[in-house]
């Protein structure tokens, strides 16, 4: 299931817009102003950021700004009923990946968001095939010749973080920080998880005294 954060603080909009989405199968983790916001990216990881920009405390453009300095490079959407150039400019420049203008169809929103997560696996596909598997982004499972494995969670995430990465090195450090989710995590765990995965045929090769990379066979 896909994380979502939204951050918007018009009552009756954002109601509307985490239950539409929660129909489409998303997580939503609703705030009102920016350090809510700011405080739930330490919290967990996000697979897309949805941000109104004339929130209270920390606007929308000043938080992503901050987290784009910090290294988080979610995918963003704002979304505004500012229609000036120079917002749309600054917008984007702060690191926003797409912009939508209140008020919106949400269709169109979902097609965004639909487009920017594929994005963030480097496909316009609605699925990675890897070998006999493949794996389907918008609803997060795996298939191996056409069939569902049910994955627990910690392997299901470092899955999506190998598919997100096809034939790259991953860093353990990387992983455990990933995996863990701001909570501490060994690399006896981590083991574990990835033997499970290649019990199920993943071609995960072990990079010696730097990480793991999931690449063809």
């Amino acid at each position: 299931m896909k994380k979502l954060l939204l951050l918007e603080d018009d009552t009756v909009l954002a109601e509307t817009l985490g239950e539409l989405l929660r129909g489409e199968g998303f997580e939503v983790t609703h705030t009102t102003n920016g350090e809510e916001a700011l405080e739930a990216t330490y919290k967990q990881r996000f697979d897309l950021l949805l941000f109104d920009v004339n929130v209270a405390y920390i606007n929308g453009f000043e938080l992503l700004k901050s987290l784009r300095e910090s290294g988080d490079a979610t995918p963003t959407i704002f979304i505004t009923a500012l229609t000036n150039i120079d917002s749309l400019s600054y917008g984007f420049e702060v690191g926003a990946d797409d912009y939508i203008k209140k008020p919106f169809d949400f269709d169109e929103l979902l097609v965004r968001i639909q487009a920017l997560l594929r994005k963030s696996y480097k496909t316009y596909k609605d699925s990675i095939t890897l070998n006999e598997f493949s794996f389907v982004i918008d609803k997060d499972e795996l298939y191996k010749n056409g069939e569902f494995i049910s994955l627990a969670p910690s392997e299901l995430k470092i899955t999506k973080l190998f598919f997100q990465n096809l034939d790259k090195t991953l860093q353990k450090e990387v992983i455990l920080e990933y995996l863990g989710d701001g909570k501490e995590m060994s690399e006896g765990a981590l083991r574990v998880h990835i033997n499970k995965l290649r019990k199920i045929g993943l071609p995960i090769t072990t990079i010696k005294g730097i990480g793991y990379r999931l690449g063809k066979s």
